[in-house]
């Protein structure tokens, strides 16, 4: 069988979401890697990658734009892959967005079988397509460390009587990915908890931290009842999770929230002037506090 047909039977398993057939195309210790899989896959792996890209896209399909042989047995072959985000993606929710995503596979083929294949496309474009952020900034410059940041609100106006603080430094993406799904499902529990008004959470390199709001400093007593939250709290300080736990409370010393008028212009404290401006005019209603 040469190489094009080998080719073909490789993307015919794909888009027939056929992962065992996928594996077969390989040599033994054949590799596949693309810019998402952090190096070379071999084997299971590959399947388990396949099968968690049709978990993410069940209705995806690649069309072969063009395949010639490019020398020394290798494959070069342009495709589109589409196909509706109806799965989790990088941990996030779906959303439900349909990606036309042009890209290429480099194939080299001995012997009747598949060595390896580097694939490659615009990751950019790929997380623009499913209607996230691509944010592209340096990790640090000077004494400034760069992250991403992530907020869950009830849009109360109340002004907060106690934060808690929580903050972790993380050895590995692995710890990354476990902080970050296990702060969201509690995020999400917490819209549910009483005296709860915001979180939010952070990460700035190996730091990663969660800041929440509360009404009332006993309602962070009964929020370190929540299951989750102490499932995670175990699992922070045994071994295995983050090189250095931080848990605090913070209760405010004083809060100076102000609004700005609509017709002067200047600020004022909303509470202190029972919703009126110097000028006489009605203040627009304060936003939350956090």
């Amino acid at each position: 069988m040469d190489a094009l047909t080998i080719a073909q039977h490789y993307f015919d398993a794909w888009n027939h979401h056929d992962a065992a057939s996928i594996v077969a195309a390989f040599a033994e210790g054949g590799t596949y890697s693309d810019p998402t899989t952090g190096g070379p896959l071999s084997a299971e792996a590959i399947a388990g990658y396949a099968t968690g890209l049709w978990a993410s896209f069940p209705d995806l399909a690649f069309e072969i734009v063009s395949a010639g042989l490019a020398g020394n047995g290798v494959v070069a072959a342009q495709w589109i892959m589409r196909g509706t985000n109806r799965g989790s993606v990088l941990g996030l929710p779906p959303t439900e967005n349909r990606v036309e995503l042009p890209g290429a596979d480099f194939i080299r083929v001995s012997d009747g079988a598949i060595c390896s294949v580097k694939g490659y496309f615009d990751t950019k474009l790929f997380v623009e397509q499913l209607g996230l952020q691509a944010i592209v900034q340096p990790y640090t410059v000077g004494p400034y460390t760069f992250g991403t940041a992530v907020s869950v609100k009830t849009g109360k106006p109340t002004r907060p009587g106690a934060f808690s603080i929580t903050s972790l430094h993380v050895r590995s993406e692995q710890e990354v990915d476990y902080v970050r799904d296990t702060s969201r499902q509690i995020a999400l529990e917490m819209l549910e908890m009483p005296g709860f008004i915001s979180w939010v959470g952070v990460r700035l390199g190996d730091m990663m931290m969660t800041v929440t709001a509360w009404e009332q400093e006993e309602h962070i007593r009964l929020f370190m009842r929540n299951a989750t939250h102490r499932r995670a709290m175990k699992d922070a300080f045994d071994p295995g999770v983050a090189a250095s736990p931080m848990t605090s409370v913070w209760l405010p010393d004083r809060i100076s929230a102000m609004v700005r008028c609509s017709i002067c212009d200047q600020l004022a404290h909303y509470d202190r002037t029972e919703g009126r401006c110097v000028c006489g005019a009605q203040l627009p209603e304060p936003l939350a506090y956090w």
